[in-house]
């Protein structure tokens, strides 16, 4: 174990409160097991009580606290913080010790995996049956079986591979960590003369802390802090916010289609399909069109035909959108498409994570709130009244979160500049170039104009 002289004012590790909060380990083990316990809980609770009416606990803690705030906050901000204390990675890291340790094949061993799960397993489900994902039932239980893939892939393979590649939220929390405002790195004056490598041994994912700063990508590191107590010399700082987006990394080509398909299905399909669908002229947009003519022919049963077409319109025009415009961009710029889309399509990134905060911001006040605390007055039975929502929509002052939206595609722009400045062409072609590789983040601003 090294240890540094002197740690850096924006070394997180340096300030007595939080350095407490994300180094020590006791604490932090204390921490993994109330989450898994309330995880356990909520699935049990979910089976035992299976409607919405009768159990308030599951759907408010998986929908209105681990999603929001565990999620899309927590990225927005601190970065990958969640998946330190995920139940999932937690137990994993004590099932693979006496696991099988195999390699997981090339073709299991793939990112695409997991993001299709959530895309096709839960999102093009819960637009065609909106109401069916959200019992409790129907969460416990989906909970249940990704639990015991999660506890069989950590026992067969080695190296948390279950994380690194079939966990459908692992591809967005290391994509969309990148947009927050910390980093885990190392002092390089106390690794020079290191020859004990205790940081990458303390590691459950086999990464090297030591090299993060050198490769600006923190690779699959899931903030767990592990290495952070095997040596002093790993430091967790605050940085400029997605400060390496600016720079040069290994492109991770999932991370992208990451980007562009969850902004087309929780940031467009909801505002054509929420906002849009509940004005005078509803009727009138094409993907209301589109389901009165197929209902017309086709029997489509339980299904929510119009939700459905929504989402499909939604990906059509945002990903044709994204294409077109990077192979109009890589034309001018004389640039091969590939290293065009890639390179530039990191600009996304704060489309849905920075936009989604105006969502999380104003239903925290309309129901999240009362519904994460009713449903643990309710799961564990305490003697105290339910509360009401903090606010309803007939409060104006909440209409302040809408800013979020507007900063997330100001945000975007000024990445794609900071990413168009790593394409080796000249500045003329590059500003030529500019609004075509910014077509998903100019359609996504004037659909949040026209709303």
């Amino acid at each position: 174990m090294k240890e540094i002289i002197k740690r850096q004012r924006s070394d997180i590790f340096s300030i007595p409160i939080l350095g407490f909060i994300f180094k020590n380990q006791k604490f932090i083990f204390v921490l993994k097991l109330l989450v898994l316990f309330v995880f356990v809980y909520a699935i049990l609770y979910g089976f035992l009580y299976p409607t919405k009416e009768e159990n308030k606990f599951t759907t408010g803690v998986f929908l209105n606290l681990f999603w929001p705030f565990f999620m899309v906050v927590s990225l927005a901000t601190l970065g990958r913080v969640f998946c330190g204390i995920c139940p999932h990675g937690f137990i994993g890291k004590y099932i693979t010790k006496f696991g099988l340790k195999k390699k997981m094949p090339k073709f299991m061993a793939n990112p695409f995996i997991g993001l299709s799960i959530l895309v096709f397993g839960w999102w093009f489900v819960f637009y065609m049956w909106p109401n069916l994902l959200r019992t409790p039932f129907a969460i416990a239980a989906m909970f249940t079986i990704l639990t015991v893939i999660a506890i069989i892939m950590y026992f067969v393979y080695d190296n948390m591979a279950y994380c690194k590649n079939i966990c459908p939220i692992g591809t967005l929390t290391k994509a969309y960590g990148k947009n927050g405002f910390t980093k885990l790195e190392t002092y390089t004056d106390g690794c020079a003369t290191c020859k004990t490598f205790d940081c990458a041994k303390a590691c459950s994912y086999n990464l090297k802390p030591f090299t993060f700063s050198k490769k600006n990508s923190m690779e699959d590191c899931t903030l767990c802090m592990d290495c952070s107590s095997a040596c002093d010399n790993v430091a967790f700082k605050l940085v400029k916010p997605s400060s390496n987006l600016f720079g040069k990394f290994k492109i991770n080509k999932v991370e992208v289609w990451a980007f562009i398909v969850i902004t087309a299905i929780l940031s467009i399909a909801m505002t054509m399909h929420h906002a849009l669908g509940r004005t005078a002229i509803a009727d009138e947009f094409i993907w209301h069109k589109t389901a009165v003519y197929f209902q017309g022919i086709i029997n489509f049963g339980t299904i929510n035909v119009e939700s459905f077409f929504t989402l499909l319109y939604a990906l059509a025009m945002s990903i044709g959108i994204t294409v077109v415009g990077m192979y109009i961009a890589s034309r001018i710029m004389k640039v091969s498409y590939e290293k065009t889309f890639y390179t530039l399509g990191y600009a996304f990134a704060p489309l849905f994570i920075i936009g989604g905060l105006a969502h999380i911001c104003e239903f925290f006040f309309f129901a999240y709130a009362s519904n994460i605390v009713n449903g643990f007055i309710q799961a564990f039975a305490l003697d105290v009244e339910y509360i009401k929502p903090l606010a309803s929509r007939k409060d104006k002052w909440v209409m302040v979160f809408m800013a979020f939206n507007h900063i997330a595609y100001i945000w975007a722009f000024i990445i794609m500049i900071g990413r168009l400045k790593l394409i080796d062409t000249k500045t003329s072609l590059k500003v030529l170039a500019f609004p075509f590789a910014s077509a998903l983040i100019i359609f996504y601003m004037c659909l949040k104009f026209y709303t």
